[in-house]
């Protein structure tokens, strides 16, 4: 388990790929520390020869940082021993997977297992002309973004995060708004016709999440422009953007491509 004073190595294993660490990054960015946090979260690490190699976010999240495939396994068993719930693992597919590997043979099932999400990042600007109507959305507009965020999370994962009144959720996009990383556009009626999220900021990359299209404006061509209105956006506050895609959602990945993106790696999540 790492404490304070394996911060300064936790920070050069992040800086590795500061793209796929996002999390971490964000995370020690916040915190300041690698050492466990009020709410019960840990960093798990693997040191060789003094140097550390790998490491493992364990929160409400499981979240892995350049763990090979040949260690993956190990980390699971840690996990196993833990004895903690989680709501999920994302982050490099070889690592996930391996540690889901461990993980299937305990007490919980998966509710959803996605092992191949392309990781495409975009960075220098978008291929195409950008949606000019985009925009940062505004506090006294939550009434209507929160619904939209909703609406998408159904048709991705197929229940609402607003059941049982979801306050984690109404908190979440209510923070997203304020730190104006919700981007909307809106239509002649004031009704959301686009929008996303940067769910995650550094000063080195942001992470797209989120993406909705009013199915009320589907198919008329207009995804690939806003993408390119998110990358430009996104690039506004740092040098790269990302994001990751299910590999079954074709359309999505075209979309993207078309707007710049580039995919550079596989992702995979486990929900719980």
């Amino acid at each position: 388990m790492l404490d304070d004073a394996d911060t300064a190595a936790l920070r050069a294993l992040v800086s590795t790929d500061p793209v796929s660490n996002i999390f971490l990054d964000a995370q020690l960015t916040l915190t300041g520390s690698a050492r466990p946090g009020l709410s019960g979260s840990l960093i798990l690490g693997r040191f060789e020869e003094g140097t550390l190699r790998s490491a493992c976010w364990v929160g409400a999240n499981v979240v892995p940082v350049n763990i090979g495939a040949d260690e993956a396994e190990e980390y699971g068993r840690v996990l196993m021993r833990l004895d903690r719930n989680f709501a999920s693992c994302f982050g490099p597919s070889d690592a996930v997977m391996g540690i889901w590997k461990v993980l299937s043979t305990g007490p919980r099932a998966a509710f959803n297992v996605r092992p191949h999400q392309p990781l495409m990042t975009l960075s220098g600007g978008p291929a195409i002309a950008p949606s000019q109507g985009l925009r940062a959305s505004r506090d006294d507009e939550y009434d209507k973004v929160l619904p939209a965020c909703a609406t998408m999370f159904e048709e991705e994962l197929g229940y609402s995060p607003l059941v049982h009144g979801g306050a984690f959720y109404r908190s979440r996009i209510r923070a997203l708004i304020l730190a104006e990383h919700s981007v909307i556009d809106t239509d002649a009626k004031g009704e959301i016709r686009f929008k996303a999220e940067l769910g995650t900021v550094t000063e080195r990359a942001t992470q797209i999440q989120g993406v909705w299209m009013n199915p009320a404006y589907r198919g008329g061509g207009l995804a690939a422009g806003y993408m390119a209105a998110v990358a430009e956006y996104a690039l506004g506050l740092a040098p790269v953007t990302s994001l990751y895609v299910n590999d079954y959602n074709v359309a999505a990945i075209a979309t993207y491509r078309r707007a710049g993106f580039e995919e550079v790696g596989e992702f995979a999540t486990i929900l719980f």
